[in-house]
C-alpha cells in the first residue's frame, strides 16, 4: 500500500495546473484514507507551473516536460502550444540529429538559445547547458527568456517578452534562416517585400498591404509584438506577415493557403489583387494596381462591348492543375547551386526573391538584378520546368519571348510610348490608336465623369498586358494569362478602331493580328463590332 501512495503522490506532483477545490478535496480524502491504512503521513503539494531553468543566468525555461514536448509557456498558453507542437520547429532537434551532415554549430538554431530573440550576443540556453529541456525551437526562441514573465504573473510586475516583427538588426527570424543553406533573410532583403513605401503605408486604404502591421491587422491577427504600437515605424512584408510562427493548418505555417483559387482565401492574392478592372473615377480609371491574382484567374481587364469568350480557357492558362500552388508555383521555388568545376554544393536558393526566372551571377546564384536578358544562360527557368509544364529551359525561354513580342506588337498598336514618359500623350508625341484619339477627342479621358470610356478601357488593357514602366501593374509581359491578354487586346484594338471611326490597321499591324489564327483560339473568342459613335 505504501508503494501505491508514493506512486499516486508522484503523479499528483506532476500535474501542472491547480486542481479544482472538489477534486483537491477528494484527492486529500483518498490519500488520507490510504495513508490511514498504511500508517504513512501524506502531505499534498501542487507542483509549480514552471521548473528552475537549467541555465539560470539566461532565464530560459524551455520544456516543462521534454518527453511530451510540453513547453513551460504552454502550461498557460495552451492554444499556442497545441498549434506549435505540429510545426517543424517542434521537431527541429530531431531533424538535426537525423541529418548526416550535422555539425556542432548547427545546434544553436535547432534549440533554445540567444538566436532569434533579445538575448543574442552571449552563450545561453542550449549553447551553455546541453540538456533536452532546451531541445527544439520553442516559444522563447522568438520571445526571449520567460522566467521573469512567469515569476511576475499575478504579482503586478508582469514582464511581456514580445517577439519582433521587423527584420532589422538581430533577434529575428534571420538569426537562423540565413546563410548558404537557408538564405531566406538574404533573398527576402533583395526582394520588393522588404521595401516600405511610406506614402502608401501611412494611407489607411493602402496600409493593409504596404505596412506589415496593417497587413496583420487586416488578416485578423491581434497578437502583440515589439513594433505594434509604434506610430510611424512602418514595417515591410516580413516573415511573420506571411508565416504564423505559432503554427497554422497551411503548409509552411502560412497564414492563408497558396493553392486556394478564392482570392479571399489565397495568401498572395490578399494583396496582389487590388485594381484589376478600371475604376470609374480617379487614377485607377486607366491604371491597374496589383492585378496579378485576377490576371492569373482570368477576370482582369476591361471587356469591350460584344466581347465573348470561352470561360474554360480564359480561367485557365497558368492556373491549371499542373500549377496547384498558383502564384507561388512560379514565384517561390527552391533550387541548388553547385560549383561549376567540382560539382560541390555552393548555395541553396529558397525562392524568396519572389521572381519566377531570376537573373544569375557568374556562379549561378540568383540576384536582385531584373535587367538581364531572358536567355537560358542569364536566367534560371527551373520554375517553368520543374512542374513538368515546359520540357526544357530552351522551350520555356522561347515561349516566353514569343509571347512577350506578341504582347508588345498588340500594345504598340494601341499606344507606343515614344518618349518613355509612362504617361499617354497625344500624337505625334506618342504613337498608336489612343494618341490619335487623344488628339481629336481629349475629353474621352476624365477622372470625374463616373464612367469608363472605350479610350480609358483600352489604355487600362494596354497597361495590364504591356510594358510601360508602371511598377504596380501586372508586369508579367502577359505570362500570367497569355490567352486572356491576347483575347482582350485583339478585341480592344478592333473595337476602338470601329468606335472612333479610325482607319484600319496597317499591313504590319494586320500581320500581327493575323498571327492569332489557331482554331482553338478562334472558337473561344468572338468580337462583335458596334456602330461608331456613342
Amino acid at each position: 500500500m505504501s508503494h501505491f501512495v508514493r506512486s499516486l503522490r508522484s503523479t499528483l506532483t506532476r500535474i501542472p495546473s491547480v486542481p479544482s477545490v472538489p477534486s483537491l478535496a477528494a484527492a486529500v480524502i483518498v490519500l488520507a484514507a490510504i495513508g490511514g491504512c498504511s500508517g504513512d503521513s501524506v502531505v499534498f503539494r501542487d507542483r509549480a507551473p514552471f521548473n528552475p531553468p537549467p541555465d539560470a543566468a539566461s532565464g530560459f525555461l524551455g520544456y516543462y516536460d521534454a518527453d511530451t514536448k510540453q513547453t513551460t509557456c504552454g502550461n498557460c498558453h495552451s492554444g499556442f502550444q497545441a498549434s506549435w507542437v505540429t510545426t517543424a520547429h517542434a521537431s527541429a532537434h530531431a531533424t538535426l540529429e537525423a541529418s548526416p551532415s550535422k555539425a556542432a554549430t548547427c545546434y544553436s538554431c535547432h534549440t533554445v538559445t540567444g538566436k532569434g530573440n533579445s538575448v543574442g550576443g552571449t552563450a545561453s540556453g542550449y549553447d551553455k547547458v546541453q540538456v533536452d529541456t532546451y531541445n527544439d525551437v520553442q516559444c522563447e526562441s522568438c520571445h526571449g527568456p520567460g522566467l521573469q514573465h512567469v515569476e511576475g504573473v499575478s504579482q503586478g510586475t508582469l514582464i511581456r517578452p514580445l517577439a519582433k516583427l521587423s527584420m532589422t538588426g538581430s533577434g529575428n527570424c534571420g538569426d537562423c534562416h540565413s546563410g548558404v543553406h537557408q538564405p531566406f533573410a538574404e533573398e527576402w532583403k533583395a526582394s520588393r517585400h522588404s521595401n516600405v513605401d511610406a506614402h502608401r503605408a501611412e494611407n489607411p486604404t493602402c496600409a493593409g498591404c504596404h505596412d506589415g502591421r496593417g497587413a496583420l491587422a487586416r488578416f485578423g491577427e491581434d497578437g502583440n509584438y515589439v513594433e505594434k504600437d509604434a506610430e510611424t515605424n512602418f514595417q515591410p512584408t516580413t516573415c511573420a506577415v506571411c508565416h504564423d510562427p505559432h503554427g497554422s493548418t497551411n503548409t509552411k505555417q502560412l497564414r492563408f493557403s497558396i493553392s486556394a483559387p478564392d482570392p479571399e482565401l489565397n495568401l498572395c492574392m490578399r494583396c496582389h489583387l487590388r485594381v484589376a478592372v478600371p475604376e470609374l473615377t480617379g487614377y485607377a480609371a486607366t491604371r491597374p494596381h496589383a492585378p496579378q491574382g485576377a490576371m492569373l484567374l482570368g477576370f482582369a481587364g476591361w471587356r469591350p462591348p460584344g466581347f465573348q469568350y470561352d470561360t474554360a480557357r480564359i480561367f485557365g492558362s497558368h492556373a491549371t492543375t499542373k500549377n496547384p500552388r498558383l502564384c507561388a508555383g512560379c514565384h517561390v521555388n527552391t533550387f541548388t547551386v553547385t560549383d561549376k568545376l567540382t560539382g560541390a554544393f555552393a548555395f541553396q536558393s529558397t525562392g524568396h526573391l519572389m521572381r519566377p526566372v531570376p537573373c544569375l551571377d557568374a556562379t549561378g546564384k540568383p540576384t536582385a538584378d531584373k535587367t538581364c536578358a531572358y536567355t537560358t544562360t542569364a536566367r534560371t527557368w527551373q520554375s517553368c520546368t520543374a512542374s513538368g509544364c515546359h520540357g526544357s529551359a530552351e522551350v520555356a525561354a522561347n515561349i516566353f519571348n514569343d509571347s512577350r513580342a506578341l504582347m508588345k506588337s498588340f500594345t504598340d498598336q494601341l499606344w507606343t510610348d515614344l518618349n518613355k514618359s509612362g504617361s499617354l500623350q497625344a500624337a505625334p508625341t506618342d504613337a498608336g490608336t489612343l494618341p490619335q484619339v487623344m488628339t481629336t477627342r481629349p475629353g474621352e479621358w476624365s477622372t470625374t465623369d463616373n464612367m469608363t470610356t472605350p479610350a480609358e478601357g483600352a489604355e487600362f488593357n494596354a497597361r495590364l498586358c504591356g510594358e510601360y514602366g508602371q511598377s504596380n501593374s501586372d508586369n508579367s509581359k502577359g505570362v500570367h494569362n497569355p490567352f486572356l491578354c491576347r483575347a482582350l487586346l485583339i478585341a480592344t484594338i478592333n473595337y476602338v478602331r470601329s468606335y472612333y471611326s479610325l482607319p484600319g490597321p496597317s499591313l504590319a499591324e494586320q500581320r500581327s493580328l493575323n498571327r492569332i489564327n489557331d482554331a482553338e483560339f478562334l472558337r473561344a473568342v468572338q468580337v462583335s463590332r458596334r456602330t461608331p459613335g456613342r
